[in-house]
């Protein structure tokens, strides 16, 4: 393992330890304040920590192994899949955020707008950046061209059925799309199509197992993210 790699992998670690916290207090429904107290009642005063109450020591909001088990992986894979490239500065911000993302909208069905517009902001302005130095892999154009068409695509699809897709996602798919259309097209079909497929295996087993009937509202977040992160490896690779 490169050093490059392993200090993906413990940042990885160290950031997913810190989502279960995050992830908790912000998941509550649309409209109600974020959460800032334990389900004891016992009161959290900041964000960073781990997700257990220092009143009351109990444990709270989603396990941190997976949690972070995914964020690591994840972290571990584009870092060398990418190499020294100034566009992984970008992608090792990303994938804890997308991990937060997608646990928040399995827990309470959204995707806060705190974290998905300035995400979009940054991963754009940090493409911008990289485009600027030495040995970038991918085209500022590209990710620009990939947010407005995948958030434009999802966009309509709202449109068309907001009961099967939230504005939540188009929103977020405006980061996808500019870290996908970094590497170009090719990468952003591929992490489209992965989140298309993994979310409709996810529904079919629900269905299969009777835990979900066809009106049942899929979080479609995590496949977001998870296809996102599938393409941004096929990119960095053929990059």
């Amino acid at each position: 393992m490169t050093q490059l790699t392993l200090f993906a992998a413990c940042y990885g670690i160290a950031a997913g330890i810190l989502i279960p916290r995050v992830a908790y207090r912000l998941s509550t429904e649309a409209g109600t304040p974020w959460r800032a107290s334990c389900p004891q009642g016992h009161p959290i005063r900041t964000w960073a920590g781990l997700a257990r109450c220092t009143t009351c020591a109990a444990p709270y909001g989603p396990s941190a192994l997976p949690v972070t088990l995914t964020t690591t992986l994840g972290c571990t894979l584009l870092a060398h899949a990418t190499g020294p490239r100034p566009e992984l500065m970008i992608w090792l911000l990303a994938v804890p955020v997308l991990v937060l993302l997608g646990v928040i909208d399995l827990m309470a069905h959204r995707l806060p707008d705190v974290l998905t517009l300035p995400l979009a902001v940054s991963a754009l302005a940090g493409l911008g950046v990289a485009a600027l130095l030495p040995r970038a892999g991918g085209s500022f154009t590209g990710a620009l061209g990939g947010m407005l068409a995948m958030a434009g695509g999802y966009l309509v699809l709202f449109l068309i059925s907001p009961r099967s897709l939230g504005f939540g996602d188009v929103k977020l798919a405006l980061a996808l799309g500019a870290v996908l259309g970094w590497h170009g097209w090719t990468a952003l079909a591929a992490g489209v199509m992965a989140a298309q497929v993994l979310a409709g295996v996810y529904a079919l087993a629900l269905l299969m197992l009777r835990k979900a009937s066809r009106t049942s509202a899929i979080p479609f977040g995590p496949f977001l993210a998870s296809g996102t992160l599938l393409g941004m490896l096929l990119g960095a690779a053929g990059a």
